[in-house]
């Protein structure tokens, strides 16, 4: 398993400026996302097929799957990046099945596409500060990312495109992270991703879901990096749950073998 205690990282909240940060919210174990009969079309083919679960409040839930199950067209559903057919999406009581992805993002939702698509023209300091466009002008990029994300404090004036892939993946990370999200959504975070930097982002994964007032969902393939995060798992298969359960259960329930 993991180390939870996240070497490296403050073990308490850090400050945000000189203002608490704008992602403090429930106590730990609050649902804060609940998604029911989540339906999903794309052409004449059914997409998602009754998607039902919630997001509890400082817990990583891991969406597991073979390609092609409807992994990431969830995340895309939950942004509004694509329509739902039917299904109810709240945040904290707050409908937004039927908002524009903007609006999602204001009420409290981060995304991490896979792909990272950063703007490669675009400054990291830009980068960055596109996350912010939700907020009011003027709103200051928060001081916790650079603590997070160390390397990004240093190539604040590099261009996006000019950085690694692990780099850049942490970029898209910070990102999403600016306006202070409630739920951080994150579609295969160490796809093409060196080592040790994949280490990095499963410390950072888990120490925001520490924190008590973040909700996270990880879309993830490589099975060994999942199972160190989960504190609840899904198992997809043609566009429906099949299986779900505590993450320290996903071995002896079989979960591997599902996937393999």
């Amino acid at each position: 398993m993991a180390d939870r205690s996240a070497p490296g990282l403050p073990a308490v909240a850090v400050p945000y400026g000189d203002a608490q940060p704008p992602w403090g919210g429930p106590a730990p174990a609050a649902d804060l996302l609940r998604v029911g009969g989540l339906h999903q079309h794309y052409g004449g083919s059914h997409i998602l097929r009754g998607v039902d679960f919630s997001l509890r409040a400082g817990e990583v839930t891991v969406v597991l799957g073979r390609n092609g199950v409807g992994k990431t067209t969830l995340l895309k559903c939950l942004m509004g990046v694509v329509p739902r057919s039917q299904g109810s999406i709240r945040l904290l009581g707050q409908e937004l099945a039927q908002q524009p992805s903007h609006q999602r993002v204001r009420a409290g939702l981060g995304y991490v596409p896979q792909g990272r698509e950063i703007f490669g023209r675009l400054s990291v300091r830009e980068n960055l500060l596109m996350g912010l466009a939700s907020r009011p002008a003027g709103t200051a990029l928060p001081t916790e990312l650079f603590t997070l994300f160390p390397v990004l404090q240093q190539m604040l004036e590099r261009r996006g495109g000019d950085l690694s892939g692990g780099q850049q993946q942490q970029l898209a990370i910070a990102r999403a992270l600016a306006p202070g999200p409630k739920v951080l959504l994150l579609d295969e975070p160490t796809e093409g991703i060196q080592p040790n930097v994949i280490k990095d982002i499963g410390r950072v994964i888990r120490h925001l879901a520490d924190r008590g007032d973040m909700a996270i969902v990880l879309v993830e393939q490589f099975y060994d990096f999942a199972a160190e995060l989960a504190d609840q798992y899904l198992v997809m298969e043609r566009g429906e749950i099949v299986m779900r359960g505590e993450g320290r259960a996903m071995d002896s329930d079989g979960v591997r073998a599902r996937l393999f």
